[in-house]
């Protein structure tokens, strides 16, 4: 506990009530120092060949999907028309007249590139739309 010496005299030390934070704010910075260190060696970073899914398709709901197809030598489909990067959001809100609730069904050929993949699906999400679906093959799963 900390002291003050007042001008009451007498020569007794009157008792402080105050907190010293000191101390507290020096190890929240250790703190904050070791976990800045340490998040960064937290993330996982490897190469993994991703396995065919087994899941069961999920039921088709009432209202009609919009198919988005990325073929092999990357170019757009919409539906059965194709489209190219310069208009793929006008041409979507032309298709979905708008409604940023329209499930999106993205098909891609097996030999396009995860990274342009993940680059139409952030288009799809820049344009607005957040209900995206990846279509695949039915049948048997690969083998282990």
């Amino acid at each position: 506990m900390a002291t003050r010496l007042g001008d009451s005299g007498g020569g007794d030390l009157e008792e402080n009530a105050e907190i010293n934070v000191t101390p507290f704010i020096d190890v929240m910075l250790v703190l904050l120092i070791i976990f800045m260190v340490a998040a960064p060696l937290a993330t996982v970073d490897m190469k993994v060949d991703l396995p065919q899914s087994a899941a069961k398709p999920t039921p088709r709901s009432d209202d009609k999907p919009v198919f988005i197809t990325l073929k092999s030598d990357l170019t757009l489909a919409l539906g059965n028309e194709t489209t190219d990067e310069t208009r793929f959001a006008a041409d979507l809100d032309g298709m979905t007249e708008g409604n940023k609730q329209t499930r999106i069904l993205l098909r891609a050929d097996k030999t396009v590139d995860y990274g342009a993949l993940m680059d139409l699906m952030n288009r799809i999400q820049q344009a607005g739309y957040s209900k995206i679906a990846l279509v695949g093959l039915e049948g048997a799963p690969a083998a282990r």
